[in-house]
């Protein structure tokens, strides 16, 4: 008989389900995984280090870029931690708008995996779906920050502006006729609130349609369940957060425990799982997505009803009004002051997490009482769940890998950092 071996499998970097970088080494038994190795930092980019060299607000556009996906709740824990140390509290209908546009983020986070995750099993048309859906939400990013994906919205004191009384417009063209443009521009009449009110009346309907083809669906399950399940007593000693500890059955939701801006005064459940697999995963971030339809329209109306600052007055730490500065010299130095060298934080540390739509988004900011920081520290909810890689996936074949890597829903933006 010949001697059988185990053989090393390099899964990635540029497979389709490593989701961007990852390289993993996989040991194997045949086709059975005997140990998983991930390899990390081949998009390290050292966001921590560019960003003690710049002052505070200059930073806020590379928080966008840490989880591509998830842009504004990134920034919101990094304006979080500044503010904390600054002892200032943005206005509340700027809370209001925050809280609203986590929500959307999550909403975006949510289908962007829902789809890639899908794709990675093998079925193709949830993906065309959940990007039918994002595409609207991410047309409300572009109303209020003119960017589609690295919004820089949030600012230490409010928002960058309040939301706007007009939508974009479709226009006709070689692709588009007058009929389709007419169709399309029909919920864009109104306000930014009207057209997210119109989404959050279409929404459920569309998250039924995606549990019709997967929720019950026989391959779904047969390539879900009973992969990569974590205990509780596992998933806490692990540091999981976020969808994969609510998962594993641990109610555990900074949104409830540890509220912050307006979460208190908002009415949602939190979902949570009973075995801890993938499958449970996935159920977890489908109501998830009900849940944040929930809230969005809970801000709409509080909106709707209560016009008011969206920025704090202090111009020692947000730019006076455009025309302001046009007209008096007591605001042209404080916006020249604000966005030359910016504005200095107290001595001191401050950390503030947030309810990110992977998990545990922290921000720690230590300040020597200079106009940038110290020292950053990013603590990525995904770093913690792929160190649980090779755990997750020991004992499983070599397709379940690529559904583990899914329902981490790993971004390796802020994995690497």
């Amino acid at each position: 008989m010949p001697e059988i071996r185990n053989y090393t499998l390099n899964f990635g970097p540029q497979h389709p389900a490593a989701h961007g970088v990852l390289r993993m080494v996989l040991e194997m038994d045949g086709e059975v995984i005997q140990r998983a190795d991930p390899h990390i930092g081949l998009l390290h980019r050292g966001t921590e280090k560019l960003a003690e060299s710049k002052p505070y607000s200059q930073s806020i556009g590379y928080m966008d870029r840490l989880d591509y996906v998830s842009m504004m709740c990134n920034e919101h824990g990094y304006v979080l931690a500044i503010e904390k140390l600054l002892g200032i509290e943005a206005p509340v209908r700027a809370q209001y708008i925050r809280v609203m546009f986590d929500e959307i983020t999550r909403i975006l986070n949510h289908l962007l995996w829902l789809g890639a995750h899908a794709i990675d099993i093998g079925a193709m048309t949830v993906f065309l779906y959940a990007f039918r859906e994002r595409e609207d939400l991410m047309d409300c990013y572009e109303a209020v920050s003119g960017a589609r994906l690295h919004a820089t919205y949030y600012r230490p004191g409010g928002v960058h502006r309040d939301l706007p009384d007009t939508m974009p417009q479709y226009e006709t063209s070689r692709w588009r006729g007058q009929k389709d443009v007419d169709r399309l521009n029909e919920i864009r009449q109104g306000s930014m609130l009207d057209f997210l009110e119109d989404f959050s009346r279409r929404f459920p309907g569309c998250v039924d349609q995606y549990e019709t083809l997967l929720t019950d669906n026989r391959i779904w399950k047969q390539r879900t369940v009973s992969i990569g399940v974590v205990t509780p007593e596992r998933a806490m000693q692990l540091g999981f957060s976020g969808p994969m500890l609510r998962g594993s059955g641990v109610e555990w939701d900074l949104r409830k425990k540890q509220p912050y801006e307006v979460y208190d005064r908002m009415d949602f459940d939190i979902p949570v799982g009973v075995t801890g697999d993938s499958y449970d995963r996935y159920l977890v971030r489908i109501e998830e997505m009900r849940q944040s339809n929930e809230i969005i329209k809970q801000c709409i109306k509080w909106l709707r009803d209560n016009p008011g600052p969206v920025m704090l007055d202090n111009h020692k730490v947000t730019p006076p009004k455009r025309e302001e500065m046009k007209a008096d010299m007591e605001s042209l130095i404080h916006h020249f002051k604000l966005f030359t060298e910016g504005y200095c934080l107290p001595e001191g540390e401050a950390y503030a997490g947030i309810e990110h739509p992977k998990g545990e988004f922290g921000t720690y900011i230590i300040s020597d009482g200079a106009n940038k920081p110290y020292r950053l520290k990013i603590r990525a909810p995904g770093f913690a769940h792929l160190s649980a890689m090779n755990e997750m996936a020991c004992g499983h074949m070599l397709a379940d890998v690529v559904a583990i890597i899914g329902t981490q829903d790993i971004v390796f933006g802020d994995v690497d950092r």
